[in-house]
């Protein structure tokens, strides 16, 4: 994903941070159909892939009572980039993710999309 795009989400999230307080009036509609006008769905199966990548990383952690600096010295990322990948405001290189994820116990695995 290229910066733009990764603003772009960032900037409409900001925007409607508020919305559970407004409801959906406040869009004329759900977010859910605001985002499908909004994006691509190809933009929109990549969020939801990084959002759920993203959050199964910060729940291993989390389980494990590592913190972020001690994954830093676990996985030789530094902390401050895990943090910005924790909080989805980058986007992180395979071999990066990769070396957060084991020393969680976790890897990448490929598998179908449209599993039967």
């Amino acid at each position: 994903m290229d910066n733009a795009y990764i603003q772009a989400v960032e900037q409409a999230r900001a925007n409607f941070a508020d919305l559970g307080e407004r409801g959906d009036e406040a869009l004329g509609g759900t977010w859910s159909e605001l985002e499908k006008e909004l994006f691509t769905p190809e933009e929109i199966a990549a969020s939801h892939l990084r959002v759920a990548l993203i959050g199964e990383l910060v729940k291993a952690r989390q389980e494990r009572g590592i913190s972020q600096k001690k994954l830093e010295e676990l996985s030789g990322v530094r902390q401050p980039v895990i943090a910005r990948m924790e909080r989805g405001s980058t986007s992180p290189q395979l071999e990066t993710v990769l070396k957060v994820l084991a020393p969680l116990g976790k890897t990448l695995a490929v598998v179908p999309i449209n599993p039967e």
